[in-house]
């Protein structure tokens, strides 16, 4: 259970990566604004706080990876701990995005599904051992 929660993390650390990405470094670009549904005016407007925002997803995700490497290196203390803090704020910040904005559900959904699996994968891998 363990290692199948940790492949998770793994899987929502990238997909944060991977929106750090289009917040932080795309964007004002047309296929960012697509996957968002914003206007180029509205990413002008926006991208400050768009930047931050990509940032805050790349800590995340720094987080559950480093909480994995550490697992994998033997850290069967800290590393979970780790990857439990990164991919539970994942989930949780998906859920307040979920219940304040109930029209971005999908995008909630894609990205907190994942890291909440990984949470109960973890949490129960490390219950049984």
């Amino acid at each position: 259970m363990l290692t199948a929660g940790l492949v998770l993390a793994g899987i929502a650390a990238a997909l944060h990566v991977y929106i750090f990405y289009m917040e932080s470094l795309a964007w004002t670009r047309p296929s960012t604004r697509a996957v968002f549904g914003t206007s180029a005016e509205d990413a002008e407007t926006t991208k400050e706080l768009a930047f931050n925002q990509g940032f805050y997803n790349l800590f995340l995700a720094v987080l559950a990876g480093l909480g994995i490497a550490l697992t994998a290196s033997g850290a069967d203390d800290v590393g979970p701990a780790l990857a439990l803090a990164g991919t539970g704020s994942m989930a949780a910040a998906a859920i307040v995005l979920l219940l304040s904005s109930p029209a971005h559900a999908s995008a909630a959904l894609k990205q907190g599904v994942i890291p909440l699996v990984a949470v109960v994968l973890v949490v129960l891998g490390l219950a049984t051992s």
